[in-house]
């Protein structure tokens, strides 16, 4: 059976197995294994210079890898024919040329990819480029309209794998909502979507699954709710009266500590509603308390943070 035959009746899972790669004695990627589901969106997540863009300039074949292997559907990247029509990818959005204008961009990848001229009008207006945008060279393009030419030139092909690497860098609110509901629906669709970021907030509004890496090493994975398990429980909670608030989950076997106009609680908020509902109280404002995703992810990657880095500390320290 032709490998095009055969890769058309796989389904686009990315399989990571024992990645590695170093450069002299220095290890970017270090024995990284995950594995991108179709119909969910994967969020690869760690601090710049973690191993994300790596990783994934391994996965398109950009970069050898010094061990380990990705397949895509099954295959290698470089064994798929035509790989624009199965894999979109964005992990550059400044190297299209600038000097060609955005609808020029477009065109030539479709007729590289054998698709139709009118594939790009289909793209420029899934993306937002209007047509007077379409016609400026990408010199003159601003950061979130390279972003949308790329998500549009990864998109073109009308693949069933995306890899993403910072896709909303550069976007304004209003552009990362657009690209949060363009993903999600895609992968809604049945695609699979790896998206690589340094900001976690905007990834958890989006990913099914997330894996945290730092200094090249996966140091967590798992959906929002596997990772937090492990989190202690904790409330914050605003009251009329919070003395007697207090004094009610102090009766219940709850520690109460101030915390600005209201207290913290080391209990799940069901547990504080409870005790003011026995003692009478009203509740202005409860809400959990327990360590986000974001501080997860910071206590995880400590060590490959700048701020709070022993090295930065003193340097501030010195500077003083």
């Amino acid at each position: 059976m032709p490998l095009s035959t055969a890769y058309g009746r796989v389904r686009g899972m990315i399989t990571v197995e024992g990645l590695t790669k170093t450069y002299g004695g220095y290890t970017a990627v270090d024995d990284v294994s995950f594995v991108a589901q179709p119909g969910r969106v994967t969020g690869f997540l760690g601090p710049n210079g973690a191993g994300k863009t790596t990783t994934m300039r391994i996965m398109v074949g950009l970069t050898p890898a010094s061990r380990g292997r990705v397949t895509i559907g099954g295959h290698a990247y470089r064994d798929i024919p035509n790989p624009g029509r199965h894999v979109g990818v964005l992990l550059d959005a400044s190297a299209q040329h600038a000097g060609r204008t955005g609808r020029e961009v477009l065109t030539i990848g479709a007729r590289t990819m054998g698709l139709p001229d009118s594939r790009v009008d289909e793209i420029l207006e899934m993306v937002s480029l209007t047509p007077a945008e379409a016609k400026r060279r990408v010199r003159n393009y601003s950061l979130g309209m390279r972003q949308r030419l790329g998500v549009a030139h990864a998109l073109l092909g009308d693949p069933s794998v995306l890899i993403l690497d910072e896709p909303a860098n550069g976007l304004d609110p209003a552009g990362i909502r657009w690209m949060r509901g363009l993903l999600k629906g895609y992968a809604d669709r049945g695609g699979t979507v790896l998206l690589s970021s340094h900001l976690l907030h905007e990834v958890e509004q989006i990913a099914d699954e997330m894996i945290l890496i730092g200094r090249g090493r996966i140091v967590a994975q798992g959906d929002k709710k596997t990772l937090l398990s492990g989190q202690a429980a904790s409330s914050l909670v605003t009251s009329l009266d919070n003395d007697a608030l207090a004094r009610a989950l102090s009766a219940a076997g709850h520690s109460a500590s101030p915390a600005g106009e209201g207290l913290r609680v080391d209990c799940e908020t069901a547990e504080v509603g409870r005790a003011a509902l026995a003692a009478g109280v009203v509740l202005t404002d409860l809400r959990s308390g327990a360590a986000g995703l974001e501080d997860l992810f910071l206590e995880l990657t400590a060590d490959t943070q700048r701020e709070g880095h022993p090295a930065a500390a003193t340097a501030q320290g010195g500077a003083a």
